[in-house]
């Protein structure tokens, strides 16, 4: 299949960015290159949506910073943009939301392209519904798609009690798609195969190992900046400068939310503190 007839992919990818380090970047690269060496794919975007407060993270600081690393981070970049939607939401929103919310944006964008200013934003809403109900492939032969990014810990983080909806999983992975980086350690195959839900929807589950290993953590980044360790070369060097002049990260930024149960488990089971 040639370049032109590839079909459009946009990469959303949902975290905390705490901070946003440069393997979260790389991310973006690997699934780009893995995408387009297949010869159906053409990656026209990337999207970082960090996740809002509401979260309740161990150890997550303010959005208005996160955000504004991401925004850093990606300057230099001319196809890997930061979104606040999910962000500057009052409550959580589960993640099926926030890749439906970024999938009704396309399309209306792909439509304005198609017939501008001419069409309203109702018919958009019409039309994305019919893209979705109106084959078991969720889209025109010719239109884009949208893709969840991920490391082989979401993946994983699947299968914990109460952290995600099973209709969620199904409609991530079985409407839109899943690009997996997975790394030395990891064996996100044996997880596919141990998942119903997963196992279902291999199809659209795009792994791709990381050769070079990399363990970049936000947790370690946060554990070497309260310890006054350097960080440089983990992160953009607009990152680390941010950090400094803010003074972010330190002991006690990491307790905050420290005695508090993370939204989606109070969601589910009803808890709401420790």
């Amino acid at each position: 299949m040639d370049g032109h007839n590839a079909t459009k992919v946009v990469l959303l990818s949902c975290g905390s960015f705490n901070p946003i380090t440069n393997m979260h970047l790389r991310m973006f690269e690997l699934a780009r290159d893995h995408l387009e060496d297949t010869g159906q794919y053409r990656v026209v975007k990337g999207i970082i949506s960090p996740v809002g407060d509401a979260y309740k993270k161990k150890g997550l600081i303010d959005s208005s910073h996160r955000l504004e690393m991401a925004r850093l981070s990606t300057e230099d970049s001319d196809w890997i943009t930061v979104d606040s939607w999910e962000t500057l939401q009052p409550e959580w929103v589960e993640t099926a939301k926030v890749v439906r919310h970024h999938y009704d944006e396309l399309l209306a964008a792909e439509q304005n392209n198609d017939d501008v200013d001419t069409v309203k934003y109702a018919k958009k809403r019409r039309i994305a519904e019919n893209y979705l109900q109106g084959s078991s492939h969720h889209k025109r032969r010719d239109g884009p798609q949208l893709m969840l990014l991920c490391g082989a810990d979401v993946l994983e983080s699947f299968g914990v009690p109460n952290l995600w909806k099973q209709d969620d999983i199904a409609e991530i992975v079985g409407r839109y798609g899943l690009v997996c980086i997975t790394r030395s350690g990891s064996d996100p195959h044996k997880f596919i195969h141990q998942s119903d839900a997963l196992w279902k929807h291999r199809k659209k589950i795009h792994l791709v190992h990381e050769w070079v290993t990399n363990e970049i953590s936000a947790t370690h980044v946060r554990r070497s900046l309260r310890r006054g360790r350097s960080v440089r070369y983990l992160l953009p060097e607009s990152v680390v400068r941010y950090i400094q002049e803010h003074g972010l990260y330190s002991a006690e930024s990491e307790q905050k939310n420290a005695d508090v149960v993370l939204a989606p488990l109070q969601r589910y089971t009803g808890a709401s503190s420790s």
